[in-house]
């Protein structure tokens, strides 16, 4: 993926509610899962979209990590 492309995207995430979020959440860590399955059995069409489900995942924490209030000390 493309810097420019991965720019695009994390301003998609920050546009986006925490709800949103969390369900886009849930659907790539179902996405992971399955991609874990498949390369276990030995049916992983391509291999890239592994690391590629994962660095989204941490996207969307980050970008949730950043919508929640902070606490003041």
């Amino acid at each position: 993926m493309k810097l420019r492309e991965i720019r695009k995207q994390i301003i998609d995430f920050r546009g986006m509610d925490p709800e949103r979020l969390v369900d886009q959440l849930a659907q790539l860590k179902k996405e992971q899962f399955n991609l874990r399955f498949q390369q276990a059995t030995g049916q992983l069409q391509s291999t890239a979209r592994v690391g590629e489900v994962r660095d989204m995942i941490a996207r969307i924490k980050t970008v949730l990590r950043e919508k929640r209030p902070t606490q003041s000390v």
